[in-house]
């Protein structure tokens, strides 16, 4: 398994039988400049999405049309895809176990939320917002909590799939900050990695510090690739 930090929560994860991006926000994205939006999206055979955000949704519209990928999202977020072209789609919602072909993913709980301002001023809901917990053929457990605060029931969460690698939003503001997302693995989770995320860019943490220094002691190794940076398991 090959992870690629692309930027903010944008992920490339490449598998023996899938290449998956999950929230490709690329394009209008600065910590991903002077990267190669083709590479991000060569030989693609997913997209999965944790909420409706436009920083996470991103190209995928675009994407999805160039590549013929397969695109998940939950139930009112498909829906909205779907008028904008999303031709090869796979929704769920809140609990529920998707069987992609050499994966699976589940909708987990996320505490935060999932819009869409149209051109009007209007905002649109785009139903919950989620993680996304991935079980591969014979290859780690990754679990992708979205946009998301610590709550109580990541200790089930964990308990039900126990995940080997997390994918942690730390920028503060919009998420949970580090020192609590590093709370949050430490109390509720047994990763044997972490890798920080939704930081770096305007009005968040720029920097992993103070993940890094509440992981300390931890027996999970946290990893901090710098955009485009690769990790492999």
């Amino acid at each position: 398994m090959k992870i690629t930090w692309l930027a903010h929560s944008a992920f490339r994860i490449e598998t023996a039988k899938a290449k998956i991006l999950i929230d490709p926000f690329l394009t209008g994205n600065p910590a991903f400049a002077g990267q190669d939006a083709k590479a991000a999206a060569e030989g693609l055979t997913h997209i999965l999405l944790t909420h409706g955000h436009g920083d996470h949704v991103g190209d995928t519209v675009r994407i999805a049309r160039e590549t013929g990928a397969t695109v998940l999202a939950n139930y009112d977020l498909g829906v909205w895809l779907m008028k904008k072209g999303v031709e090869k789609l796979e929704m769920g919602n809140t609990g529920g176990t998707v069987d992609l072909g050499g994966f699976t993913a589940t909708f987990t709980n996320a505490l935060h939320s999932s819009a869409s301002l149209t051109e009007d001023g209007v905002s649109h809901c785009l139903g919950n917002a989620n993680g996304l917990m991935l079980h591969f053929d014979d290859e780690p457990t990754v679990f992708h909590m979205g946009d998301t605060d610590i709550f109580g029931d990541m200790a089930l969460i964990n308990e039900l799939h126990q995940p080997d690698i997390g994918i942690v939003p730390i920028g503060d503001r919009f998420t949970m900050g580090g020192a609590v997302a590093a709370l949050a693995c430490q109390r509720f989770f047994d990763f044997k990695h972490a890798i920080p995320c939704h930081y770096g860019l305007p009005g968040v943490d720029q920097t992993p510090e103070k993940f890094v220094r509440g992981m300390e002691g931890s027996r999970t190794r946290v990893e901090t690739p710098a955009p485009g940076g690769s990790l492999s398991y």
